[in-house]
């Protein structure tokens, strides 16, 4: 507007404001640029704080911490920290983040939901992928379906938590399957490019006609199901002859015995302090954990002196077995042997775990069991330490239990036969490829063996290899031989084992305790659980409103 315009304006609209003199309205610009600088750094200030909050509540979901914590303990104690080392003024800006209950809640919400859509994009980007599944009960009572995925994303396998959903009522393959398959549609993950599933063996999961994998395979004709390698090598080791059973059994009695009771435990602790023992404490027998067999039976070893010293104290009947050396000897067995079926589970544990790794693991082990065999029978037991210093402190033989020895180690064997199989593993190529030329049951057409013979004659290819991966190397070789390529990540990406959802039920069991049971855990378990980092800054940018009402 020109300024005669603006002029006439002002004497028609506010006549008052002709007969003010020039510094009135230099006063009113100067305050009304101070307003908007104070609203600007007001605007920072609680941008700043919403921040803050955020961070803080990733904090609680990656610790498993109650929401509350955050303003009962955490700003709290930041704000002594700040009044102590910087001033009350500091501590007094801490005042504006919002740390109650439902803001936690909310934060780790939004939080989650960023996740899941980095990890769902993914999955939808990447040729292929494979699911780890399964299920279990929480402390409310309500079944929960956890589910992991193994995708591609930048030449490398990566391995995250996809979900956890509760089953309404029944935990059949039909409702399992209805969880898994809506996830899918709602997200718009191709069924097509699923080429595993690993679960454990039971009915529901496997069931020939109706079972999870057969519903599964009906959208995803290229999955392949793989029973969990960790499962099968339990089942492997369960079974035992009779005399050893009768041992374990009695050796559990001893155990509940002495723990199960606190008084008990009290003076048991008491009289290892006194008696100078490494351990003041027996462990408790739990059969559906892995390592529980073996840990018991090897702490029960020992402290087989103060446990025999104790029983004879409470005048236990139990006390005849700790007397019998020969029942100490076949304990000290079943301890060494518990401890190397230990060994095995461990190493078949862990993330980026692919069917070779393990069936190198499991073959060297059942090499293992025909090799102390071998030396049981020739008298030796040196691979067998605790065995062999029992028999040496009580002079004992080793003919006194070489028979049931060399069953047990036999039967065991063969069960590793039965649930892993004796032939010998297909598709080494992959694993090697320069090891020309495959078998026939590799199943590779005339193309793709050219194309691998073209491959092993690559030395640059051999070096590159020795370097990375084996992931990453088939990775890197997808522009040059893209069939070989596709059909190798399908190969590596099947898990072999229900480890990581074994771990996401220990993570659940933390989370949603009997004092947080009715708990939505979903969000917190994805940020306690996954590797990928939400974006906190956009999430804050996308808010219209940085600091809500709580």
């Amino acid at each position: 507007m020109r300024p005669c315009k603006l002029r006439r304006h002002i004497e028609t609209k506010h006549p008052s404001l002709v007969t003010k003199p020039r510094e009135f309205f230099e006063r009113k610009l100067k305050e009304l640029c101070t307003q908007k600088k104070t609203i600007e750094t007001f605007s920072t200030v609680n941008a700043k704080a919403t921040e803050a909050s955020y961070r803080v509540a990733l904090r609680i979901a990656k610790t498993g911490k109650p929401h509350n914590i955050g303003e009962t303990l955490l700003l709290p104690a930041a704000k002594d920290m700040c009044s102590v080392m910087m001033g009350e003024a500091a501590a007094a800006k801490l005042n504006v983040i919002q740390l109650s209950d439902n803001t936690i809640q909310r934060r780790i919400s939004d939080m989650g939901a960023d996740v899941r859509q980095q990890v769902v994009d993914s999955v939808r980007e990447s040729p292929s992928f494979s699911l780890q599944l399964d299920e279990s009960t929480d402390v409310a009572n309500c079944a929960q379906l956890m589910v992991y995925v193994r995708f591609v994303k930048e030449l490398n396998v990566h391995e995250e938590f996809l979900f956890c959903h509760p089953l309404p009522s029944r935990t059949t393959a039909d409702e399992i399957f209805k969880v898994l398959n809506d996830f899918m549609r709602e997200n718009n993950v191709d069924w097509g490019r699923c080429c595993g599933i690993c679960t454990d063996g039971a009915r529901a999961m496997t069931g020939r006609h109706s079972g999870l994998v057969k519903k599964v395979q009906e959208v995803a004709p290229a999955a392949i199901w793989t029973h969990c390698i960790i499962h099968r090598q339990a089942l492997a080791t369960k079974r035992m002859p009779q005399e050893l059973h009768t041992v374990l059994d009695e050796a559990v009695k001893i155990v509940n015995l002495i723990k199960s009771r606190a008084m008990n435990a009290r003076v048991f602790s008491i009289l290892c302090k006194e008696m100078g023992a490494h351990f003041k404490q027996l462990l408790l027998h739990s059969e559906v954990r892995w390592l529980s067999r073996g840990k018991v039976l090897t702490r029960l070893c020992d402290l087989r002196e103060e446990v025999l010293l104790f029983l004879a104290e409470i005048n236990s009947p139990l006390v005849k077995h700790m007397e019998d050396m020969k029942w100490v000897a076949k304990l000290a067995y079943l301890s060494d042997v518990f401890e190397k079926i230990n060994t095995l589970n461990i190493c078949l544990q862990g993330k980026e775990c692919n069917v070779f790794y393990a069936h190198d693991q499991l073959c060297g082990f059942r090499k293992k069991l025909e090799l102390w065999g071998a030396r049981v029978e020739r008298g030796s037991v040196e691979m067998f330490p605790t065995l062999e210093d029992v028999l040496a402190r009580a002079e004992l033989k080793v003919e006194c239990l070489q028979q049931v020895v060399c069953a047990h180690l036999e039967g065991m064997r063969k069960q590793f036969g039965e649930y892993f199989g004796e032939e010998t593993m297909a598709n080494q190529w992959v694993r090697n490829p320069f090891s020309f030329p495959v078998t026939l049951k590799d199943g590779l057409s005339a193309g793709e063996e050219e194309a691998l013979a073209e491959l092993s004659c690559d030395m640059d290819l051999k070096q590159r290899m020795s370097d990375v991966s084996l992931a990453h190397f088939w990775l890197s070789v997808g522009t040059e031989f893209p069939q070989l390529s596709t059909k190798a990540v399908n190969v590596l990406i099947p898990f072999t084992s229900t480890y990581l959802c074994e771990c996401g039920f220990s993570a659940l069991a933390k989370i949603k305790s009997k004092y947080r049971s009715r708990l939505l855990v979903e969000d917190d378990l994805r940020l306690y659980l996954s590797s990928v980092q939400p974006r906190i800054t956009q999430i804050c940018a996308s808010k219209a409103q940085a600091h809500c009402s709580h």
